[in-house]
């Protein structure tokens, strides 16, 4: 069995990692790791494991005795916490964070503090810090995860997005600006209350934020000039709010040679995701609820004219955080990637 750590266990991706580990035929959970919790029952927070789990938070790090850690914190935590606590080498780490995704992003604070680690712990003592780490898309890095020991989970936004854009990338098509809109639910907020997370004003309502400069886009570039080194072109990217507590639903446009019919655009998806566990090409229009509750990514596209229409759908705390942790984990350690992960959507 593997034995699983995780650190920032009071979140909504913990809450879901927690979930799928319980029935997970091949790992058993060691600890829950939160501060402001201690002692307090994993149920007092996350309500929907009741009767399911009886363990407590613990404010107690027993790193000696896992196999694989998961760091559900806060952005830029998960560089701190490494820098402040020695993890054993033989353990593999899963960031959920965005602290190792894009390489060269850590502030010089961060570095030194690993620097001062000692040889024991896990050896990140470098300026280029997150070359240590994988980026864990596994349609696009899938044998280099079968061979990493510290992997950066993707974003939500930034995994619907290139999940809708990898198969253009990689047969060199991606030339014109791109532009994206993608919906998001609540969770997508994380736990802690903000005044654009209450029902209130969450329901029957809509809006952007973070337009042109998201998060994310950094990641994606990144991976889409994996691809196709060179890439340059424009993400025009708008995140929405929306009145939906889990799912995004994402559609990019982009200009393409007019002489490609539709048809070799959906033969060409349907190559590139012909092997993948959890992505899929399909034929007919899209909705959230056919992935809501999933570790899928389902995708779809349009041709009209020189512009090509692609959706994109994913659960944001599935495929897109805690589902996608555990098939990275799968991969890590040889087993199943299906394992844990055989869910049903939430269709009505």
């Amino acid at each position: 069995m593997i034995r699983v750590g995780i650190v920032g266990g009071a979140g909504y991706t913990a809450g879901e990692l927690i979930r799928l580990l319980l029935h997970h035929p091949e790992a058993e959970i060691a600890f829950v790791h939160s501060t402001s919790n201690a002692k307090n029952l994993l149920t007092d927070v996350h309500e929907g494991l009741f009767g399911e789990i009886d363990m407590k938070f613990t404010s107690r790090l027993s790193l000696k005795s896992i196999d694989m850690l998961f760091l559900c914190m806060g952005h830029g935590k998960s560089a701190e916490f490494l820098a402040e606590h020695p993890v054993p080498q033989n353990v593999r780490i899963i960031d959920l964070a965005q602290d190792f995704r894009v390489v060269d992003k850590l502030t010089s604070k961060q570095v030194n503090k690993l620097e001062q680690q000692e040889q024991k712990a896990v050896n990140l003592s470098t300026n280029n810090l997150s070359t240590k780490f994988v980026y864990g898309l596994p349609e696009l890095n899938r044998e280099d995860i079968k061979a990493a020991h510290y992997v950066a989970n993707p974003g939500c936004f930034a995994t619907a997005i290139q999940l809708g854009l990898l198969p253009l990338a990689a047969n060199w098509l991606l030339h014109e600006d791109i532009s994206v809109n993608a919906i998001t639910g609540s969770t997508g907020a994380g736990v802690k209350p903000a005044a654009t997370t209450h029902f209130s004003w969450r329901m029957g309502n809509m809006s952007i934020y973070k337009p042109f400069q998201h998060q994310h886009v950094p990641e994606i570039r990144q991976s889409l000039a994996q691809l196709q080194p060179g890439f340059e072109a424009s993400i025009d990217f708008i995140p929405y709010r929306g009145d939906f507590a889990r799912g995004i639903f994402c559609t990019e446009v982009v200009r393409v040679d007019p002489s490609l019919s539709e048809a070799d655009f959906v033969k060409l998806y349907k190559q590139f995701y012909e092997s993948a566990a959890f992505t899929h090409y399909i034929d007919c229009d899209l909705d959230l609820k056919q992935v809501v509750n999933t570790n899928k990514c389902l995708v779809h596209v349009q041709k009209h004219q020189d512009k090509l229409l692609i959706t994109s759908i994913i659960d944001n705390l599935l495929k897109g955080a805690s589902g996608q942790a555990v098939q990275n984990m799968n991969l890590m350690f040889g087993i199943n990637e299906h394992a844990g992960l055989d869910l049903k959507p939430s269709a009505f």
